[in-house]
């Protein structure tokens, strides 16, 4: 941590690298957050307004509702969400981080994520949705409810079993990245070894083998559980008067924002570019959407793009999308190496002065999607956060004093 001349800074990373994340139960987001039946969350910064909404995010709202109960169709779910009847809330308010449009409902089960030694240190994120019409997709249709529907009735109650006894976390982003996962934009591996830690308990419920196959063809089954990690190791230094430390990072579609241990209740945002990438389908580039979704909680504690090193197939699949210098930002930014990844040199920890002093920002890795909210996924691609955010932040600090 020499590079942290601040105090604080020093102090809030201290406490990111002693939080060991395991992934302890499944619990419905009402009882985990206490979350009403016409409150939903998404990822990023809160809309202004209701009208705000990208369509993607209010699509998988429409599609939350009526699995919720709360509304008898697609349409009438849409009215209540436009008026104001259901509400929209930031995920990370809640301590919860959801990929893309994915949005959360209070019926809807939760890996909950807590440090091993301290419960107090706990968050959140929903099921990852493999293949298919996935939630973080944005698409909504009857497919969408029906692949929700089981997801939680039928594939949720098995992974409630399968992690009862505990299944630690940082010991499978370690040995995916030793393998060439960068646990965000690729987790292969991550998924894989994960199985490999929870199979013997899937294997003695009801519906096992259709439980396991679809983690084995789901290679991002790993991502949401490491989001939720991340979010985990991060809360560790939230409260720290004075540090810098990026403990929130996410984007709405329309807005990026982060949050920062010193503040931890405020937002800085800026209006939200679609990443820079290559689309896998036949349709113009207006379609992209802006950045969107928690995810960027993995790179902001310094995996995904920000490890892009460790990763050959990432250097091979995004390595020309990289802003010049690219390569090196993880390095350059990040504050101290983790113990648990002491023998991979990976370091962990941004924050705002050190962003500010580089002129170098965080780089992510994301999905894009379809703005329409009709083609879901357009392909993936890199985002670099506005140097806005940083400045903002570091003189709302100085103003707080």
């Amino acid at each position: 941590m020499t590079k942290l001349r601040h105090a604080a800074d020093r102090e809030a990373v201290s406490r990111i690298l002693r939080v060991n994340p395991v992934w302890h139960d499944m619990r419905t987001a009402g009882d985990a957050v206490n979350l009403p039946d016409t409150t939903l969350l998404h990822a990023g910064p809160a809309f202004s307004h209701p009208s705000k909404i990208v369509r993607p995010i209010l699509n998988s709202a429409r599609v939350a509702l009526v699995f919720n109960g709360v509304a008898r169709n697609f349409d009438e779910a849409e009215r209540l969400i436009l008026s104001g009847a259901a509400t929209l809330e930031p995920a990370q308010d809640y301590d919860v981080v959801t990929p893309l449009a994915a949005v959360v409902s209070s019926k809807m089960l939760l890996h909950c994520v807590e440090d091993d030694s301290n419960p107090d240190i706990k968050s959140f994120a929903p099921i990852n949705g493999g293949n298919g019409p996935a939630p973080r997709l944005g698409i909504c249709s009857k497919a969408a409810l029906s692949h929700l529907t089981w997801l939680h009735k039928s594939f949720g109650p098995a992974l409630a079993g399968a992690c009862r006894d505990g299944v630690a976390l940082l010991d499978i982003a370690a040995g995916s990245v030793q393998e060439g996962d960068d646990c965000h934009g690729r987790t292969p591996v991550g998924s894989r070894l994960l199985l490999e830690k929870i199979k013997p308990r899937l294997q003695a419920q009801t519906g096992a083998q259709e439980h396991i196959s679809f983690i084995e063809d789901g290679p991002s089954f790993f991502l949401n559980l490491w989001m939720a990690a991340a979010k985990a190791i991060l809360l560790g230094g939230r409260g720290v008067s004075e540090s810098s430390l990026v403990i929130a990072a996410a984007g709405n579609g329309r807005d990026t924002g982060i949050q920062i241990a010193g503040l931890p209740s405020q937002w800085f945002t800026a209006p939200a570019s679609a990443p820079h990438g290559d689309l896998d389908v036949d349709l113009p580039r207006s379609r992209a959407l802006g950045a969107i979704g928690d995810s960027a909680i993995v790179d902001a504690l310094g995996f995904g793009a920000m490890a892009i090193v460790f990763s050959p197939a990432q250097q091979q699949n995004l390595g020309h999308l990289l802003p010049e210098g690219g390569r090196a930002t993880g390095s350059l930014l990040t504050s101290a190496v983790h113990p648990a990844f002491a023998s991979l040199g990976l370091a962990m920890g941004i924050t705002c002065r050190t962003c500010v002093s580089e002129r170098r920002t965080p780089i992510v890795s994301l999905g894009i999607l379809d703005r329409q909210g009709e083609a879901g996924r357009l392909g993936g691609g890199i985002f670099e956060q506005p140097a806005i955010l940083f400045t903002k932040a570091l003189d709302a600090l100085s103003q707080s004093r």
